[in-house]
């Protein structure tokens, strides 16, 4: 250490705890965004269309791309992007939205449905040899740990605690 650098600030407890969560779930978003692309290559799609396949069929209704955006966590635009070329493989439909006349509701068709079951059932497969690695409490307490870390970065900072 050089005696001429300045002392690093401390870190209050946890810092850097919550910093090796955060790389780790950066890289566990490139890996699963890898291997989703790999399972759901043969059927024709990407893991972005996967997912939004996913949030309509787990809906069990008809959405709007912001509302598919939020349910997968991504912008409005980059689902409406992956909406478009889904509604051009014909997996997904459009039918009006009575309550917002520019925001169209977005549904599985008969072959997205198809589709959809499809890449559940090599999801079904692969997922059971990673459960069998993986204890479940082990995962539940990780979706907790994460679904907090989420809540308290979406919740608004107050005032104070902005930087200029």
């Amino acid at each position: 250490m050089n005696p001429h650098e300045p002392t690093p600030p401390r870190r209050p407890p946890g810092v850097d705890a919550l910093t090796d969560l955060t790389l780790t779930v950066f890289r566990l978003n490139g890996v699963l965004l890898q291997w989703g692309d790999s399972l759901v290559e043969p059927l024709g799609l990407t893991s972005a269309r996967w997912q939004m396949l996913g949030a309509i069929a787990l809906a069990g209704a008809p959405l709007t791309a912001p509302q598919i955006g939020d349910a997968m966590g991504v912008t409005r635009q980059g689902a409406q992007k992956q909406l478009n070329l889904l509604l051009e493989q014909r997996l997904v439909a459009t039918r009006s939205n009575p309550a917002h006349r520019r925001s169209p509701l977005y549904e599985l068709t008969p072959q997205g449905r198809a589709l959809y079951q499809r890449v559940e059932s090599l999801w079904a497969d692969r997922a059971a040899g990673i459960a069998a690695l993986i204890p479940a409490e082990h995962a539940r307490a990780a979706t907790a740990t994460l679904e907090s870390m989420m809540r308290h970065l979406q919740a608004p900072t107050p005032s104070s605690e902005r930087q200029s």
